[in-house]
């Protein structure tokens, strides 16, 4: 009878090292799907819009929004100057000022209530900020996995006019990678 018991321990404890192997390399594959999600976020095409403050940034090299622009409440500018101003709902045809506003559909801010800011946020905290519904518009991983798939405005930091970088990262291959660390239930990088 004891040697029924430790028989079925011994199979028990192979089992559970087998389940706990494929589970940290399911972590695995879904950190390094997340290693390409962290390179879009933190491009400036991303970066220059969810800021901590209520100033956007501009160009590459993420300068200050000139003319004091501001977020406002529901981040598409001030009364007295939406951003709507400027920024048209598709970019000016080529040729024009390559410096000259971008545009495309809702140019706007996140809200002042979920700033989504991870400008200068270590990979962990970023990966925990995405999945935190109160701070990210109330987005479980369906609709965030819609908004980074179909969002216009968000398309179009892969096609973002003048002579702006785009994304670094196909948007296929983003979408791709961010279906996988949220298929693997979002694991985030451990902290430093």
């Amino acid at each position: 009878m004891k040697r029924h018991h430790w028989l079925l321990g011994s199979v028990l404890l192979v089992c559970l090292f087998i389940y706990a192997t494929e589970l940290f390399a399911d972590d695995r594959e879904a950190l390094k799907a997340f290693e390409t999600v962290l390179k879009v976020f933190q491009s400036p095409r991303c970066q220059n819009c969810h800021i901590p403050g209520d100033s956007p940034l501009q160009f590459d090299s993420g300068k200050p929004h000139g003319m004091n622009v501001v977020r406002g409440l529901d981040g598409k500018g001030a009364a007295g100057l939406p951003c709507a101003t400027c920024h048209a709902e598709a970019n000016p045809p080529p040729g024009y000022d390559p410096k000259a506003p971008p545009g495309a559909p809702h140019w706007s801010l996140p809200p002042a209530a979920h700033k989504m800011a991870w400008i200068g946020l270590p990979p962990d905290k970023l990966c925990a900020m995405i999945k935190d519904r109160s701070s990210n518009g109330d987005r479980d991983f369906a609709a965030l996995i819609k908004h980074v798939s179909e969002d216009k405005l968000v398309l179009w930091g892969w096609n973002p006019g003048g002579n702006r970088e785009p994304v670094p990262v196909p948007h296929a291959i983003f979408v791709e990678q961010f279906k996988a660390w949220a298929d693997a239930g979002g694991p985030c990088p451990q902290g430093s």
